[in-house]
């Protein structure tokens, strides 16, 4: 916690500034597992009030990266293989859902998009900037969901994104994973292409499952 500092954005309130700030260390890991999130420390360290302190360790709790402990309050939450499993399952079943209808209704402009955000992601590991890596595999994902064009399945998905965040950025993190990650990513936008709708669900299956497992070592290293 020594090299804590707000990521300071004039155009956020503060209690988001405050929550991207502690989001962020607790990814990089500058927030270990257990550690505890005492208000009064966090705020005397960022400079800032109570209130925005507490509602920002209210959003990271919803996000699965802080839990309550009973006469122990908020800590960081340790990153289980019973968790990931749980958020993994439902992402899988939607994400399959969203491609397969994708590859229904995708349009030839939103075919383009994903070519765009295929190229986007590989131009995104030649940087070695983990939050822009990341974000470039958000953004493929995001074409195909739009391009299912059902938005109730939309916000469901966008509703797990952040649970999944944290597992996300851990598979990340080990650049072995790349090649895989590009070549899945290629293959789900060929299938998209070419409406293949059995192709596209096996290869999305092959792409998470790949992730859970690679997690799953993780997690385990570190217990």
């Amino acid at each position: 916690m020594e090299d804590l500092e707000l990521n300071a954005n004039a155009y956020l309130p503060l209690r988001d500034v405050v929550f991207r700030t502690l989001r962020e260390a607790i990814l990089k890991g500058e927030l270990k597992p257990g550690e505890r999130l005492m208000e009064l420390q966090l705020a005397s360290k960022l400079g800032v009030s109570r209130t925005p302190i507490r509602e920002a360790i209210r959003m990271l709790q919803q996000e699965g990266l802080a839990v309550t402990i009973p006469r122990r309050g908020a800590e960081v939450a340790k990153m289980t293989e019973k968790d990931m499993e749980d958020v993994l399952q439902i992402r899988e079943a939607l994400e399959i859902l969203a491609v397969k209808l994708a590859c229904e209704k995708v349009t030839k402009e939103q075919l383009g998009q994903l070519e765009k955000a295929v190229e986007g992601f590989e131009r995104a590991v030649k940087t070695g900037d983990l939050k822009q890596i990341a974000q470039s595999d958000i953004d493929f994902h995001d074409k195909i969901f739009g391009a299912a064009d059902n938005p109730k399945l939309v916000t469901l998905l966008n509703n797990i994104r952040e649970q999944i965040y944290r597992y996300r950025i851990e598979y990340l993190k080990d650049e072995k994973n790349y090649p895989n990650l590009i070549e899945e990513h290629r293959q789900i936008f060929q299938g998209l292409k070419n409406r293949d709708k059995d192709f596209v669900a096996v290869m999305t299956e092959k792409h998470l499952d790949n992730q859970a497992n690679a997690v799953k070592a993780i997690i385990r290293e570190q217990e």
